[in-house]
């Protein structure tokens, strides 16, 4: 499974011009689910997402996690993320998890998040979205689980 997250002062989702998930400062992340992925992995992501120290201490070093600083976390599907761009001018997507895995693993990350942090929105799984999002940093990384 893989997450690439960014520190953002604001991000929101939208599907067929309706605001479906919207957070203020906190986290955005876009979730990929690959074919060996398990509830394991799921859970994994979880706590790697809310636990990952990504925002400043007093002392301005990155000390801080979700939890510590109880922001918002907006959970988008990207199966995209998990393309084969080794070789050749075109994504391959042999690499991620078929539809119906990857939906009921993100669903986990999904239920798991919400059940252990205070503010969790999410996007819609197979919509096409429009993301939008202001970066605080910028910070971005990629968290495997």
């Amino acid at each position: 499974m893989i997450a690439l997250i960014q520190r953002v002062t604001q991000a929101r989702v939208e599907v067929a011009g309706e605001c479906v998930g919207r957070i203020d400062a906190g986290l955005l992340a876009l979730i990929a689910v690959e074919p060996a992925d398990t509830l394991r992995n799921a859970q994994r992501m979880v706590e790697r997402l809310l636990g990952y120290r990504v925002f400043q201490d007093a002392d301005d070093r990155m000390n801080l996690s979700l939890r510590d600083v109880a922001g918002g976390l907006l959970l988008v599907p990207q199966f995209t993320l998990a393309a084969d761009t080794r070789k050749g001018t075109r994504p391959g997507f042999s690499t991620a998890a078929p539809p119906e895995q990857a939906e009921a693993l993100f669903n986990v990350v999904l239920a798991d998040a919400r059940r252990q942090h205070g503010v969790v929105e999410s996007g819609r799984f197979g919509a096409e979205m429009y993301v939008s999002l202001t970066n605080h940093g910028p910070v971005t990384f990629r968290l495997d689980a």
